[in-house]
């Protein structure tokens, strides 16, 4: 495709995303300083109508992009815009005060959404990608313990366990120094490996309650909880889509799905994915685009995988530039925030 054609091709998205009104070739002519006759724009319209890259809604109307048009945008034509300083500090200020895990997510998912002025997911750290930071044993009685295994995310899971054998504190306090002597930095996936020989540190009568409490280490480590996503924004659907409030209603009904929203976010690797109208899985969000990326990569292996992902739903008709390099900001900075902070 010639590069004139790309050019106004560019022209058009560009002003249907800001005037949401279809596009004619003497407001290109004016506005876009293309250097040539509304006649040649017409000419030049008519071939990427003939390609399927614009299409006339109204017999006199403008032209607007069609899926194919927004997709030859995103691929060959969109650039991402770079933040300025001062949205930059705000991202970063915005995450600064999180305490815990639960505060960074809300706090990603809300800032994603107020600079996009679209819907905005994120997913909550993978425990199976995580790393062991600490491992604690809470001696509740004698015969009675809290086992708290602590993630380099920030994710916290916990067992309540029942001994066979009371354990003194003293033995407590040694098994608790070897565990996390063996497992702290590892992934979770190397836990149980990195555990083999320990119970061979205590006698006969110790051992089956720390056999118990390895095991119970082990589950914890290699189990897949439900993975829980979250939302934010969903008032911006209304105002950006133009779509009727039937369609807007089933959007949100699928949007409200966990495992919908999983498998929005099931693709997102360490570079931008774009997925526009058509391309969309879910038939019900075949008028929308999604924007996501992963966060979190600790570039260990050429195959490493992120701890979650993140994104934006919004019209098709979006601001793809804008859009990406907030996706594409906010996802490396919340997963510096994450290794940096909670290591």
């Amino acid at each position: 495709m010639e590069t004139r054609q790309l050019e106004i091709l560019r022209a058009i998205v560009e002003e249907y995303v800001a005037t949401e009104e279809p596009v004619g070739s003497k407001a290109i002519s004016q506005r876009h300083g293309l250097g040539i006759s509304p006649a040649t724009i017409r000419n030049e319209m008519s071939i990427l109508e003939d390609a399927g890259l614009i299409t006339q809604p109204h017999t006199s109307a403008g032209r607007i992009p069609t899926d194919k048009g927004y997709r030859l945008f995103v691929d060959k034509i969109a650039t991402v815009k770079p933040l300025s300083k001062a949205e930059r500090r705000a991202i970063e200020t915005f995450l600064e005060g999180a305490n815990d895990l639960d505060d960074i997510v809300m706090r990603t998912v809300r800032l994603l959404a107020q600079v996009t002025k679209q819907v905005a997911v994120v997913q909550y750290p993978s425990l199976t990608r995580s790393r062991v930071k600490h491992i604690e044993l809470v001696q509740l009685t004698p015969s009675r313990l809290m086992m708290v295994l602590i993630t380099n995310t920030g994710r916290v899971e916990q067992r309540v366990l029942e001994l066979p054998y009371d354990l003194s504190e003293a033995l407590l306090s040694d098994l608790r120094t070897r565990l996390n002597l063996a497992v702290t930095g590892k992934s979770m996936s190397d836990v149980a490996p990195q555990l083999e020989g320990i119970l061979s540190a205590f006698g006969r009568n110790e051992r089956t309650s720390t056999a118990l409490i390895i095991s119970n280490l082990i589950e914890m480590a290699i189990e897949r909880p439900e993975e829980k996503v979250v939302l934010a924004g969903t008032a911006n659907l209304a105002r950006s889509t133009g779509e009727s409030s039937v369609e807007i209603h089933g959007i949100l009904e699928a949007l409200e799905e966990q495992v919908v929203l999983l498998r929005l976010l099931s693709d997102a690797g360490d570079t931008m994915r774009v997925r526009i109208g058509e391309e969309q899985n879910e038939s019900v969000l075949k008028k929308t685009s999604l924007v996501s990326m992963g966060y979190g990569f600790d570039g260990s292996s050429l195959n490493s995988s992120s701890l979650g992902g993140l994104g934006i739903i919004g019209p098709t008709r979006m601001d793809y530039s804008s859009s990406m390099s907030a996706v594409n900001a906010v996802a490396r900075y919340v997963g510096r925030f994450l290794t940096d902070n909670q290591s």
